[in-house]
């Protein structure tokens, strides 16, 4: 009887070492319900919604460009505004999926900032270019996420990417930024007695104070770090010397 709960015993543990011996698969959930980043995945749903977001930013911009006639102004700024949105409706989705099926990835990680940079730099130069938006807000809005993007890489380097992770003032600011962009390019009346350059317009003021906000909330967060980085490190100790019992003792 004893040697029977032995053997029990004995299989127990070896299951259970089994258990804690198995790799965890990358790209599933693990703890706190938060994904595990899979640096090997280089292609899947939420990667290809972000390429789409990157195809879609000549579509819109070409939009203007077409034939006189093909058509009018008021289809030209529906169309574009149309695909716009489609293009910032990806920008969620793509997050949304990757992290309930759990496929986060490094890469999708990387592409994914970069896309939105340039689908709201295109539209920014496009409306200033159109006449419906201002250059030095434009210049604030595109500086600032070139100045922040070039921030998070060298915090990242350091091991401090967290500290400069994207904050509620961040998600608001782009909210307002989406705002201001379908509503300038769409540019025609939509909502009686209410102007949508107007909207638009001011949307893009809020959009900019944000963005300066923003900027320096995480400026603030950063300089510790930065600080930290720039002090003179100690030099190291020299390590000390072995020594040999064989060795013939100096009388």
């Amino acid at each position: 009887m004893w040697q029977r709960a032995r053997i029990a015993v004995a299989r127990k543990v070896k299951g259970a070492e089994r258990v804690r011996m198995t790799p965890r698969p990358t790209g599933v959930t693990c703890e706190a319900g938060r994904s595990a980043i899979d640096p090997a995945v280089t292609f899947n749903i939420p990667i290809a919604l972000t390429w789409l977001r990157i195809v879609l930013i000549p579509v819109f911009v070409g939009v203007y460009y077409l034939p006189d006639g093909w058509l009018s102004p008021a289809m030209q700024n529906w169309l574009a505004m149309v695909v716009f949105a489609l293009a910032a409706i990806t920008d969620w989705l793509d997050g949304y999926l990757a992290r309930r099926w759990g496929e986060v990835s490094a890469f999708g990680a990387f592409l994914d900032p970069v896309a939105d940079k340039l689908m709201v730099a295109a539209a920014l130069i496009m409306l200033v270019q159109l006449g419906r938006a201002d250059s030095w807000l434009a210049i604030i809005i595109i500086g600032r996420e070139i100045a922040i993007s070039a921030l998070r890489e060298w915090m990242a380097q350091l091991g401090k990417s967290t500290s400069v992770a994207v904050a509620f003032i961040g998600k608001v600011k782009t909210a307002a930024q989406m705002v201001a962009i379908i509503a300038l390019l769409l540019w025609e009346p939509v909502i009686p007695g209410v102007s949508t350059p107007w909207v638009g317009t001011v949307a893009l003021w809020i959009a900019a104070l944000l963005t300066l906000w923003s900027m320096l909330h995480y400026l603030r967060l950063a300089a510790p770090h930065v600080s930290e980085s720039a002090r003179p490190k100690p030099p190291a100790a020299a390590p000390l010397a072995s020594i040999d019992p064989n060795a013939p003792k100096k009388l």
